[in-house]
């Protein structure tokens, strides 16, 4: 009986735990200053489905050197942590990842420069 019972406030307990996971669509757009000798322009972070590993591709848009992608969390989190790459290297070198705060509305639109901290 007592097995059962410890199972059954364990199960509980555990349910109770689990952070509630909401939608959050980020559209990342950031400029390149040079576009000379750029392959491709991606972004990666720390919440899926993004991930530190490879890039996501950012699609070029207009003719200002902008790129841009959409990406859609399924995260109890209210920011995720990115850096940008060019050709596969990592911007901002030796420096903190950019935190991108989710807005409560559930979309957030995500300006940036290549390779300079946002201020």
């Amino acid at each position: 009986m007592k097995k059962i019972l410890f199972l059954i406030i364990s199960c509980l307990l555990l349910v109770s735990c689990v952070q509630k996971a909401y939608k959050q669509t980020v559209i990342y757009t950031v400029k390149v200053p040079n576009s000379n000798n750029i392959t491709s322009v991606g972004v990666r972070g720390d919440n899926k489905p993004l991930s530190w590993d490879q890039d996501t591709q950012l699609s070029k848009i207009d003719g200002d050197n902008l790129y841009q992608v959409k990406i859609t969390y399924i995260t109890g989190y209210k920011f995720a942590e990115v850096k940008f790459t060019i050709n596969g290297e990592y911007e901002l070198q030796n420096m903190p990842n950019r935190k991108v705060e989710f807005n409560d509305s559930g979309i957030t639109y995500y300006n940036a420069v290549f390779n300079q901290e946002k201020k």
